[in-house]
């Protein structure tokens, strides 16, 4: 691994680079907070795509691509000297050394939970008015409910037991199942509320749900994708397929795996 004086000297090689792309580069001239802004939701995507698929090279070119979606803000903001890098790291810095009383003060913790705990207590007291006032409101809902799940287990309220939030999936289930046998305009507030509570058992698990979900859908993808392999065999179309047929085709791919 790179000395700490190495990484200094990357980074600064990179801090030039963007310097000179934003003067000389016509592309890299005319971006702006906004244009940039789906490309970086892409890069973050693709980022995550790499953590799942555990490819340490593949997780390092997205931090490269991530990093210079960050320098690019940074270049930007310099411009009308609105913030510049320095005030960016400054910042974060000063915040990680506020939110970190028990280690840069005399605060005691026993564990990551009360870390957590501590968190959300000194964001209140740095002028939030709501504990759920950080969770963005673009996030994808599946991530957000698990957000808010957490934030507020945060500040203690949350259910003491697994058992307790699985026997609410129950209670949950349970619930949808009588709305839909009425045909109710109830059922799609009934699913949510079932899926809500899937993503609080997932927490208790341990287990982020959105994680679970996309490594399901790669298998799925993936299964299904030897279905239309057997298919193509076969010289037919995947629909030309039976169910019976492609059932077989997927008991196939799951042996496989």
């Amino acid at each position: 691994m790179e000395s700490r004086q190495a990484q200094l000297r990357a980074f600064e090689r990179l801090l030039d680079i963007m310097d000179e792309l934003r003067e000389k580069c016509p592309w890299d001239r005319k971006q702006t907070f906004e244009s940039l802004r789906h490309l970086t939701i892409e890069e973050t995507y693709e980022l995550g795509d790499a953590i799942l698929e555990g490819d340490p090279d593949e997780i390092k070119k997205e931090l490269g691509d991530l990093l210079l979606h960050i320098v690019f803000y940074a270049k930007i903001g310099s411009e009308t000297n609105a913030f510049d890098m320095a005030t960016v790291a400054n910042e974060i810095s000063d915040k990680l050394i506020h939110r970190h009383p028990h280690i840069y003060a005399d605060i005691a913790v026993e564990n990551a939970d009360e870390v957590e705990k501590n968190w959300e207590a000194i964001k209140l007291k740095e002028g939030k008015k709501s504990v759920l006032q950080g969770v963005p409101k673009s996030l994808p809902a599946l991530v957000k409910a698990f957000r808010i799940q957490d934030k507020v287990a945060g500040v203690g309220f949350d259910w003491k037991h697994a058992d307790a939030v699985f026997d609410k999936v129950r209670e949950e289930l349970d619930e949808l199942k009588v709305e839909v046998e009425a045909d109710s305009q109830k059922v799609e507030d009934e699913l949510g509320d079932v899926i809500f509570s899937l993503v609080n058992y997932a927490r208790f698990l341990k287990i982020n749900p959105e994680n679970a979900l996309e490594r399901t859908n790669k298998k799925f993808i993936k299964r299904f994708g030897y279905i239309e392999s057997k298919a193509e065999q076969s010289g037919k179309k995947v629909n030309d397929l039976s169910l019976d047929e492609m059932e077989a085709y997927w008991k196939e791919a799951k042996k496989i795996e």
